[in-house]
């Protein structure tokens, strides 16, 4: 009777393994949006490091900083990797896009420490000086709002903040 209870305990144990989940191999869990309180700065080839370079730190969708804005395709960010991991979407409301974190920030980064949320967000990959007062006409003053993990359902206006071809600024 005791190898039968041994027996019958062994072979619930091993049912128990096949039908329970694999937290190895399992979908993460969903993400929760989150609001952000953050200062919020625009950046492009001209001002990246490399200058002149689309080069980015972490690729994770893009192998160069880009993107069209929408949230298949957002554009790229950067910020210290501790404020927000590689790979971390947000929606910036006033430009009407979905940004993707994938480069580094050394300014944020040396601000992190001390609490103080960056995010730079990628304007273009253009050299055209004309970006320069784009990027600083697009940042807002102060601190303000960034959706962190947003649905992807959000109004968007793709294509880039500055439009190399005509020298255009986005104008929100």
């Amino acid at each position: 009777m005791l190898r039968r209870t041994v027996l019958g305990v062994a072979l619930l144990t091993m049912a128990a393994l096949l039908v329970a989940p694999d937290p190895v191999n399992q979908a993460p869990a969903a993400q929760t949006q989150q609001t952000i309180t953050a200062r919020v700065t625009f950046y492009g080839a001209l001002d990246n490091d490399p200058p002149g370079s689309a080069d980015i730190a972490y690729p994770t969708l893009h192998q160069k900083a880009g993107g069209t804005g929408t949230y298949a395709d957002p554009i790229t960010f950067a910020t210290a990797k501790e404020e927000h991991p590689p790979g971390t979407r947000i929606y910036f409301a006033p430009v009407k896009r979905y940004f993707i974190m994938e480069d580094l920030c050394a300014q944020c980064a040396g601000e992190w420490p001390t609490g103080y949320r960056h995010i730079d967000l990628w304007t273009g990959n253009s050299t055209n000086p004309a970006i320069l007062k784009c990027e600083e006409a697009l940042t807002p003053d102060g601190q303000v709002q960034a959706i962190v993990d947003p649905p992807s359902n959000l109004p968007v206006v793709p294509g880039p903040l500055f439009n190399d071809a005509t020298g255009q600024c986005y104008k929100p």
